[in-house]
């Protein structure tokens, strides 16, 4: 009796240590299993993140080289505006100061109505002007109707750069020949009309000039036989 159901419990303990180990191995595969879909679920959720990150670069560097693209384009469609013919000045006409050009008989003149676009370091020509009374500028100073010493350091900006006279008064730095000067807007350069008496008989003025007094050139060191055309650099 005694072998009997000692032999039934060791047949029980034997049957509850395999469900045991079986409810494990079972445990264990459900664990397994768990980690693999999570790991697998994790890995599915970072590559749908970097996915939209890429795509989120990718969208912002299309608009930074459409915005790039506009700012060229801008600069690029400043078309001429038209242009005009010629007119040879009455005698006494056309001040030939600083080497000033006096309109040329049936000769096609172009002319703007605007300027390349304004950066941080908008490129010009420098030219040379007298803004000072019977100076090859002409009249008065357009921003102020005022005349200014050539000792002051003051400049006329083609038409499309002073902006219907929104720039007068304001100073812009120039950059050339290595140095910097800050230098006051008082007139406008005319880029659309010229040939006549209220331009002294000198042609429409290019659309990218900044015109300056003589202050202006001292100040930038440029030696005097060289007045007159300087590649450079302005900012407002």
């Amino acid at each position: 009796m005694c072998w009997k159901e000692a032999s039934r419990t060791w047949r029980s303990d034997d049957e509850r240590w395999k469900k045991n180990k079986e409810n494990k191995e079972a445990k264990e595969k459900v664990t397994v299993a768990y980690g693999i879909h999570y790991i697998k679920h994790h890995c599915k959720r970072d590559h749908k993140l970097k996915e939209r990150t890429n795509r989120f670069h990718f969208i912002l560097l299309l608009i930074l080289l459409a915005a790039t693209y506009s700012i060229q384009i801008n600069a690029q469609t400043c078309k001429p505006s038209g242009g005009i013919r010629g007119r040879k000045p009455p005698p006494g006409q056309c001040n030939k100061e600083n080497d000033s050009d006096c309109c040329v008989q049936g000769k096609f003149y172009t002319t703007y109505t605007c300027s390349p676009a304004v950066t941080g370091a908008t490129k010009a020509k420098l030219t040379i002007n007298s803004f000072q009374k019977g100076g090859d500028g002409g009249g008065p100073s357009e921003c102020d109707n005022q005349y200014h010493s050539d000792d002051t350091p003051v400049v006329a900006l083609s038409t499309g750069w002073y902006k219907g006279g929104d720039i007068c008064h304001k100073f812009i730095t120039i950059n050339g020949n290595g140095r910097s000067v800050k230098a006051k807007v008082v007139d406008e350069y005319d880029s659309t009309m010229g040939c006549d008496d209220d331009h002294d008989y000198q042609p429409p003025c290019p659309n990218n000039i900044v015109d300056a007094s003589k202050a202006v050139w001292k100040a930038l060191g440029v030696s005097e036989d060289n007045w007159g055309d300087l590649d450079i650099t302005w900012s407002e």
